[in-house]
């Protein structure tokens, strides 16, 4: 079987279709393409072709896996759940179901974030906590228990608050600020400022009780 056609996609500029024998066959990304060595008149018999495609899945799945990561930074566990959903079948845009990838892609894409950086729970952790603490205030304890359920292993995040600035009475005091004219009754308020996971005695003391 040989490669006839080689012709840029139209939506995706970085993207090229592969035709084998005057058929449509798979898609490659540009850098796909010159690594592999591919080009016109190439010949492969089914499991070279059977490799082509599989790395065309790569290059589909690690490029939306990245863009994941770039929109901010992610957990580990976050791009699992998100690799394990794109080995889920789904439905082309016929309304035909098709199988998702393998999950020897999906760890090949995981291990491929990994060795870029793109995937580093440290990093994450420290995010998460910087930018949960900016404006609207939150708990120690709601802090730890969202890092957790986000997969993150409890060394790393002792290891953050322990360098950490952040203290539960300032991250106390920003929700009094914000919501203080929304509880005129005091015990309403202080459930509600327990609710979110800080300490009643600290809560006592910021309202002046």
């Amino acid at each position: 079987m040989k490669i006839t056609s080689i012709s840029a996609q139209v939506r995706d500029a970085n993207r090229v279709n592969i035709s084998i024998d005057g058929k449509y066959r798979l898609s490659l990304d540009s850098y796909q393409l010159i690594g592999l060595g591919i080009k016109v008149g190439s010949e492969y018999d089914e499991a070279g072709l059977a490799r082509l495609e599989a790395e065309s899945q790569f290059g589909k799945v690690y490029s939306r896996a990245l863009e994941y990561c770039l929109m901010r930074p992610r957990s580990g566990r976050e791009v699992q759940d998100y690799l394990y959903r794109k080995t889920r079948p789904s439905r082309d845009k016929k309304g035909e179901l098709k199988s998702g990838a393998t999950t020897a892609v999906t760890a090949r894409v995981f291990d491929r974030l990994v060795e870029k950086a793109y995937i580093d729970d440290v990093k994450f952790t420290h995010y998460w906590v910087e930018n949960r603490s900016v404006t609207k205030g939150v708990s120690h304890r709601k802090l730890v228990a969202e890092l957790r359920a986000k997969g993150v292993d409890s060394s790393i995040i002792v290891s953050e608050f322990e360098q950490s600035n952040r203290s539960d009475e300032t991250e106390l005091q920003k929700i009094i600020n914000k919501k203080r004219s929304h509880y005129p009754d005091d015990q309403k308020f202080m459930a509600y400022l327990a609710r979110l996971g800080f300490d009643y005695d600290d809560i006592k003391v910021a309202l002046g009780n």
